[in-house]
C-alpha cells in the first residue's frame, strides 16, 4: 500500500533515499530544432551520483525552509516518490509556482504515484494563489508523455534560469484551476 504525506526538513537526509531508485533508461528525447519539436535518438541512462543526492537534499530542505511543499510517497515505509513546489511566485504576472521536482522510483513507476504527487502539487499551488505550475521537464519521450497526460503544455513564458541550468529540458506549464 502506498501512503502519502508532506515531509519536514529534519527527515530529509541521505537515509531517506536508501530504497529510492532514480535510474531511467532513455532512448528517445524531444528536441527543439529550427523552432520545431522533434523526437531524436539520444540513448543514455539517467541516474544520480552521490553529489546529486547531496544537492537534492540541500534543495528539498531549502524548499521546506522557505515555505514550499515537499510531498512524498512511501511503500512499506520506504520513499518511492516525491514532488516539490517552490513557494516564490514568478513570471510576468507572478502567476507561476515552480514544480522543482517530481520523481518516482524505477521499481514502482506506472502505478499512479506520479499522478497523485502531481495532483497534490497542483492543489498546493492553487491554495497558494498560483494560476500555473511551471515544469522544467526531462525531455525523455516517456517523461513528456506523462506531463502531457497531466494536462501540461509548452510554457508561455520560459524561466531563463531553468533553460540555462538544463538546456535539453522541455519548459512546460499546467493550469492549476
Amino acid at each position: 500500500m502506498i501512503t502519502y504525506r508532506e515531509l519536514c526538513e529534519q527527515e530529509i537526509d541521505r537515509a531517506l533515499f536508501a530504497h529510492f531508485v532514480r535510474r531511467q533508461v532513455v532512448i528517445d528525447c524531444w528536441r527543439r530544432e529550427a523552432d520545431k519539436w522533434l523526437i531524436k535518438k539520444d540513448p543514455f541512462i539517467d541516474d544520480w551520483s552521490e553529489d546529486d543526492y547531496q544537492t537534492l537534499i540541500r534543495c528539498l530542505k531549502n524548499t521546506v525552509k522557505t515555505g514550499g511543499f515537499v510531498y512524498a510517497a512511501f511503500h512499506d515505509g520506504m520513499l518511492k516518490g516525491f514532488a516539490s513546489v517552490e513557494a516564490l511566485p514568478f513570471g510576468e504576472k507572478n502567476d507561476y509556482l515552480d514544480l522543482s521536482s517530481l520523481h518516482v522510483s524505477e521499481d514502482l513507476r506506472g502505478r499512479g504515484i506520479g499522478r497523485t504527487l502531481f495532483a497534490a502539487s497542483k492543489d498546493w499551488a492553487k491554495g497558494k494563489g498560483a494560476k500555473k505550475l511551471y515544469i522544467s521537464a526531462h525531455s525523455a519521450v516517456e517523461t513528456q508523455a506523462f506531463y502531457r497526460a497531466m494536462g501540461c503544455v509548452e510554457a508561455v513564458e520560459y524561466n531563463q534560469a531553468h533553460v540555462e541550468a538544463e538546456p535539453f529540458d522541455c519548459q512546460m506549464e499546467c493550469s492549476v484551476e
